[in-house]
């Protein structure tokens, strides 16, 4: 057996039973009143998202390779749901049902494809930065879509911030405020659990409560909204109806989904990972995760993924095996059969209230601090990201920021940092002179440091920095020093670029010397017989090196011209 394989699925003990009994019925208690929350964000009955909290888990369980994750309804993906579905179906509608549990069976097509090409690399297209501002962007549509339950009031689902405040100002003076009060009781149950008892479920306390109230005080004839009868029992299995043209239609969301999904389970996975010490497998992340969606639009449910605040609890309540996560998936079939009776009673509002906390952590100011710190261009990334998704709608949003993010890769990739060296006094230690105050330059050489491939797309670059740094000189130059150490490749184009770059100055009387070169490019030039050309007396080990060659002193004892670094 594969070493990996068996750090992450150790033996089940008498001990890791008794601990994963408990975090699986503790997830199962929390379980069932967000799924049945993310469900009714999804624009799905509550219901399916009980469905999809059963088989998902099952699966995963025998599938994945993460012992925290906690597979099922999230925010996100119920978010993205309802954006794609709600184009093609209204809400409400049987086809719009049976179009969520087609878009969940594409979604496992599609990740289990993508485990088995091992494309998992493939979410690296979504930078940090990218997911940072849609995630909080859509937190944002996601708490805002909820304030029709809050106040009972009818606003159209809507992906644009300033259309559902707008709506929800107009609806204000008809509010139920029975609905009202229930909704803000709840969240601040929620809040108040999660500051000074975060072992306790809250989701159940404020199911629990608003449950009792509305029985109590019959508050289902004062107008407040009700989950209603909900059908008892286990769902059949059957796929859903294959429909090519919703099919087409449905594939970009199908693909944010299974990217976005993937992102935030794997993201969440590796914080446990690390710390009990045990390695996952991302492309059998993603076979399991796609196996997991096929099972819940087998069984009636929508899209699923793993999720960072059931992880946690997972996490906190003991969880050492994937046995826990079979566990959670018995005990919400089990309130499928014998608790159904109690969801009549249950309030809209507080299924919403549920949402409004769960999403509010999805606000990442704290990157946006980090990132003011850090790295400016990784914040605009973010701003676009965060405003495009407000602006114009979800897919909208994620496709600006990763297309924003693949130009600002490109132009790192074909503009990379660079550096004028100079020698620190009494050493033969070489720095970047912007950097480096008192690092000394010797008159007439040009001493440069390139850090990154050098390939087609950067070879403009280079030849455009020379000369304007050539052209920058208090002098003429008699030599030019290239600081190879940082450069791992070169391409037909750069090998051309390079001759070149040396026949000018061979014609202008300039030496050029390569200090650093690595052995992968060495053996680039030896195939080409550019190292004969360039002269091999102009290969060297150092940027001190180089200068001894050219008589110019460097203090110590240096080593042998000609050798590779």
């Amino acid at each position: 057996m594969d070493p990996t394989t068996r750090r992450s699925t150790p033996r089940l003990s008498r001990p890791d039973l008794r601990a994963d009994l408990g975090a699986g019925i503790t997830v199962a208690v929390m379980l069932v009143p967000q799924a049945m929350a993310y469900a009714m964000l999804a624009g799905l009955p509550p219901i399916v998202g009980l469905y999809a909290s059963v088989a998902p888990l099952l699966v995963y369980a025998g599938l994945g390779t993460s012992r925290q994750l906690a597979v099922g309804p999230v925010a996100m993906v119920s978010l993205l749901t309802a954006t794609g579905v709600g184009a093609i179906a209204a809400s409400g509608t049987d086809q719009y049902l049976a179009y969520a549990v087609l878009l969940a069976l594409m979604v496992g097509v599609i990740q289990i494809a993508m485990g088995l090409l091992r494309l998992g690399y493939l979410v690296n297209f979504l930078s940090h930065p990218v997911l940072s501002g849609f995630t909080s962007a859509a937190a944002l549509i996601i708490g805002l879509n909820q304030l029709k339950h809050l106040l009972s009031v009818p606003i159209p689902r809507g992906h644009h911030v300033h259309t559902i405040v707008l709506e929800a100002v107009r609806g204000l003076p008809s509010a139920n405020m029975a609905t009202l009060a229930i909704g803000l009781g709840a969240i601040a149950a929620l809040v108040a659990v999660k500051k000074w008892a975060p072992k306790v479920p809250g989701p159940l306390i404020a199911v629990g409560g608003a449950t009792l109230a509305v029985w109590l005080f019959g508050l289902g004839g004062a107008g407040v909204k009700l989950v209603g009868d909900v059908p008892p029992g286990l769902p059949r299995p059957a796929l859903p109806a294959w429909d090519p043209v919703a099919v087409r239609q449905l594939l970009p969301i199908a693909l944010t989904i299974s990217l976005v999904g993937f992102m935030e389970s794997i993201s969440v996975a590796k914080v446990f990972a690390n710390k009990h010490g045990y390695r996952l497998k991302p492309d059998r992340e993603l076979v399991g995760l796609g196996a997991a969606n096929l099972a819940s639009a087998a069984f009636g449910g929508y899209a699923v993924t793993g999720g960072f605040s059931r992880s946690a609890v997972k996490d906190q309540s003991g969880a050492r095996t994937r046995l826990a996560g079979a566990i959670t998936a018995l005990g919400v079939a089990a309130a499928l059969l014998f608790l159904t009776p109690l969801f009549q009673f249950m309030p809209n509002a507080v299924l919403s209230s549920i949402i409004l906390v769960a999403v509010y952590g999805l606000v990442d100011v704290a990157e946006v601090r980090h990132l003011w710190k850090t790295d400016r261009v990784d914040l605009g990334l973010l701003a676009l990201t965060f405003v495009a998704t407000l602006g114009f709608g979800i897919e909208q949003g994620i496709l600006a920021g990763v297309g924003a993010s693949m130009i600002v890769f490109v132009a790192r990739r074909t503009r990379p940092h660079f550096a004028v060296l100079g020698r620190l006094p009494g050493t033969e230690v070489y720095r970047n002179v912007n950097n480096h105050s008192d690092a000394m330059r010797e008159p007439g050489v040009l001493a440069l440091r390139f850090d990154a491939a050098f390939y087609y797309g950067n070879v403009t670059f280079l030849e455009d920095t020379l000369r304007r740094l050539e052209a920058d000189e208090d002098g003429p130059l008699r030599a030019v020093i290239l600081d190879a150490a940082a450069i791992n490749s070169l391409d037909s184009s750069a090998v051309h670029a390079l001759e070149g770059i040396a026949r000018d100055y061979q014609a202008r009387g300039i030496r050029l010397l390569f200090a650093g070169v690595k052995g992968p490019v060495r053996v680039v030039l030896e195939r080409t017989g550019l190292d004969e050309r360039l002269g091999k007396d102009n290969l060297v080990l150092t940027v001190c090196d180089a200068m001894d060659a050219l008589g110019a002193p460097c203090p110590g004892e240096t080593a042998a011209n000609g050798g590779a670094a």
